[in-house]
């Protein structure tokens, strides 16, 4: 028996009992099915061998995590929109776990804990899953360190993750405790708004024709904590609204519906038009010249140093002359050093 050390409170999905076997991919009645959620590049292929799962992510000194799923499912979209496309989130998700995916409704075949050999939908009721998405998160002899029915909101998730990959419970810190102790920061919930930027709905394309200065597109999503800080904290800094006020802004919600006039003058959902970009991580910053051509960009949440660096980077043109971003801040810091002004660039 596979100890279950914590057992966490179940998010709205609808449970597996309501769903019969033969109409996978269906909702019960009043959630919206939004279709397949394609799942990250990173998650593991595997074989299905849950031992074997294991064994291979010990030795790269990684945990596994197990992650149920159904095909419209509106939280384990959720869990991947929001979650794992906040940078952090899935940088931690990504070099500290294996992700195996395992559909709840599949006939993939499944070799077990013990060795049997059953299929995704046996696992899955082997397992008593009730709830999509529903991740169990493994140590190294293969038991239930945490299992999370249901969705957690991105800062929760975080410390869940943060728990296993510190493997905090060899020191018999209850999940409970270590999340109290984080004091992970909420998300405001809504998408952020700068005084001066372009009014919606966004004409991109008129926007390029009318004006010369350099434009940041920012693609955030509500959920996302490192947006507020970066509205909050990053861009109320002095020195980082004076180069910010060298360029027309906007901001979009990478994940909305919304119709955006791109600055090729394509009229596109946001959505799309983010797809299309590759934005894996908010907030990301697109930086736009005169002329609507994408010179450089930022992706996921990053510190003063770095956002005003890379806003001088454009507006200068300094990536006509200096391909390397890293390389220019480096010059950046030490002409600073030189005239006398310490930086510290994590903050």
């Amino acid at each position: 028996m596979h100890r279950l050390l914590m057992t966490l409170i179940p998010c709205l999905t609808a449970p597996l009992a309501a769903v019969a076997a033969d109409t996978a991919g269906e909702l019960a009645p009043g959630l919206q099915n939004p279709g397949y959620q394609e799942q990250p590049a990173w998650f593991k292929q595997s074989f299905l061998d849950i031992r074997e799962d294991v064994k291979e992510a010990t030795e790269a000194d990684k945990r596994v995590i197990l992650y149920f799923y159904q095909d419209g499912c509106p939280y384990c979209t959720k869990m991947l929109r929001d979650n794992l496309s906040d940078r952090k989130i899935g940088q931690l998700a990504q070099e500290r776990f294996d992700v195996i995916a395992i559909n709840i409704w599949g006939d993939r075949e499944v070799t077990g804990f013990g060795g049997e050999a059953t299929t995704e939908k046996g696992f899955t009721a082997a397992l008593e899953v009730q709830f999509t998405p529903t991740l169990l998160l493994l140590d190294e002899s293969g038991e239930v360190v945490l299992r999370i029915n249901g969705y957690f909101p991105p800062h929760r998730f975080a410390t869940a993750l943060a728990y296993v990959a510190e493997r905090r419970e060899r020191l018999g810190q209850r999940f409970q405790d270590f999340h109290a102790a984080q004091r992970p920061r909420a998300p405001t919930g809504r998408l952020r708004q700068e005084h001066g930027f372009l009014a919606k709905p966004l004409r991109l394309a008129e926007n390029r024709r009318a004006s010369q200065r350099p434009l940041v597109v920012m693609f955030e999503q509500p959920t996302c904590t490192g947006c507020d800080e970066l509205h909050e904290d990053i861009l109320r800094r002095e020195a980082v609204a004076y180069s910010l006020s060298a360029f027309d802004g906007a901001i979009l919600d990478t994940f909305s519906a919304e119709l955006v006039q791109t600055p090729d003058g394509r009229e596109l959902p946001a959505r799309d038009w983010a797809a299309e970009l590759d934005i894996e991580y908010t907030p990301s910053l697109i930086f736009f010249d005169p002329h609507g051509r994408e010179v450089f960009r930022t992706e996921g949440y990053l510190k003063s140093f770095h956002i005003h660096g890379a806003l001088d980077y454009v507006a200068t043109q300094a990536y006509g002359w200096q391909p390397s971003f890293q390389r220019y801040l480096s010059a950046r810091r030490e002409a600073l050093l030189e005239r006398g002004i310490p930086v510290d660039i994590m903050r």
